[in-house]
């Protein structure tokens, strides 16, 4: 005889979508209830394609598909440099991205990215997802864009980067989705909620999209200052106080007012336990062009096979990609007068015509890196700025004292936008904690837009439950 089936009523279903007071995270409003997101959400897994199938040129009959590298913080990009593209036939219905879908990268390398969200903001007519990504679509009793919030808040993230394991790659399992708490209000003080949101992100992002502009625009400035150095345009007024022309600057070759690759310091009678400066290739900052934690050795350590240099000396990356990404110095201090070094510098002596700054400056300039990497030989990877580029690179030369004054101005002006950009990475880093104090606030209930007087939001769930949506 058949087993009769248990039926569960609406109450006692009700109760298993209800987080028990144990497991809630945090206290809520009195007319907000915890529930699971399984109670609110359908989730579906990506297309999955093999590598013939897969191509970077699309047809007409193509899908785009989107991977980890589309989703950003709460937005996808759908134009990116290795976009992948697969015939629709193997695209199923539920695979296409809608309005309001959150598409999670549930396995990636990095825990940085781990359960990153990114929200749909409109219906895509071939855009699907690939296999390495969860879809999360909101169910319709929820206001979805309440439901997208959710999955860009810590409540959220914490969860899911706490619980994602993998020897190699760190995985989300449908269940970590399924079975987050979450804190529901009442549908109108969900919209509240969205709306008073809505209304503070735009303009937070509007001020972070000019702070990045700072940021960026950093490096061109720089070139603008150093440009206008070297040809003589931040000096003119120091010239007319001095009376000096642009005649005096003269175009010198670099072997002619600088030794490069000097002998070495003659240790014969310098005792091997003797301490010394040394100077890896990580040592010298490519941000800044400073040397930072340099290393003492013993003399006899290094006085074989390693470059030796002095204080004062340029010190120039040859080998790529230090030499594109600016790692350059003027040598300060060194231990007992000696310094050596990585074998993949350059030694640049400068002469009494020649202040060392200056030269400093030209080396690290953009303009000059991007002639000596057009000069580099050598294998891919190991590739070298020839001696006979620097010896016969060709500078402009001004009087010494003006050498000098260029040196005091453009320190000063690099100093300056060197404080705006760190200040401009500040402010931005602030605004990302504000949007998410702002989110980890409205799901507390405190946002001030909260009306206590409103029905339960248990009621939301039981007339859910009643309507059989899904629930």
């Amino acid at each position: 005889m058949a087993k009769k089936k248990t039926t569960i009523s609406i109450e006692e279903r009700l109760q298993q979508a209800l987080v028990p007071k144990e497991e809630q995270p945090y206290e809520v409003p009195g007319n907000w209830v915890w529930s699971y997101t399984d109670n609110m959400v359908n989730i579906f897994r990506g297309v999955s394609y093999n590598k013939n199938e897969a191509h970077t040129v699309p047809k007409i009959s193509d899908c785009l598909i989107l991977r980890g590298g589309n989703i950003t913080e709460g937005d996808l990009v759908l134009d990116t440099d290795d976009n992948v593209y697969v015939d629709s036939s193997i695209v199923n219905s539920e695979q296409y991205i809608r309005k309001y879908d959150v598409i999670i990268v549930s396995s990636t390398g990095s825990t940085k990215v781990i359960g990153r969200a990114g929200i749909s903001k409109a219906t895509y007519d071939k855009v699907a997802f690939g296999a390495f990504l969860t879809l999360v679509r909101p169910r319709n009793w929820i206001n979805k864009r309440y439901l997208d919030l959710f999955f860009l808040s810590d409540l959220y993230r914490n969860r899911i980067q706490k619980l994602a394991s993998g020897v190699n790659i760190n995985n989300i399992r449908i269940g970590y989705i399924l079975e987050s708490p979450i804190p529901l209000p009442p549908l109108p003080e969900q919209q509240r909620i969205v709306s008073h949101i809505e209304n503070l992100f735009p303009k937070l992002d509007e001020a972070k999209e000019k702070l990045q502009e700072v940021i960026d625009g950093f490096e061109t400035r720089k070139a603008a200052i150093l440009h206008k150095a070297f040809t003589g345009e931040l000096t003119k007024k120091w010239r007319e106080e001095h009376g000096v022309g642009m005649d005096s600057w003269e175009d010198s070759l670099l072997k002619d007012v600088c030794d490069v690759n000097p002998k070495k310091v003659d240790t014969k009678n310098l005792s091997d336990q003797l301490s010394v400066s040394f100077i890896p290739m990580a040592a010298v900052s490519d941000v800044n062009g400073c040397i930072t934690e340099p290393l003492v050795k013993t003399l006899g350590e290094v006085k074989k096979g390693f470059t030796n240099f002095c204080e004062g000396d340029v010190i120039l990356a040859k080998i790529t990609p230090c030499m594109e990404n600016g790692k350059s110095a003027v040598v300060g201090k060194l231990v007992n007068d000696i310094g050596f070094g990585s074998t993949e510098f350059y030694v640049l002596r400068t002469s009494v015509k020649l202040y060392n700054n200056y030269l400093y400056h030209i080396v690290r300039s953009s303009s000059f890196r991007d002639l000596a990497k057009g000069e580099m030989t050598g294998a891919v990877g190991q590739q070298r700025v020839p001696k006979s580029f620097i010896e016969n690179f060709t500078i402009k030369l001004p009087r010494l004292d003006e050498q000098q004054e260029i040196v005091r101005i453009v320190d000063s002006l690099l100093y300056k936008e060197q404080k705006a950009k760190e200040a401009a990475k500040s402010v931005l880093e602030q605004i990302d904690l504000m949007k998410k104090s702002i989110l980890a606030r409205a799901f507390r209930g405190e946002l001030g837009t909260n009306d206590p007087n409103e029905p339960s939001s248990i009621e939301l769930l039981r007339q859910a439950i009643a309507n059989n949506q899904n629930i």
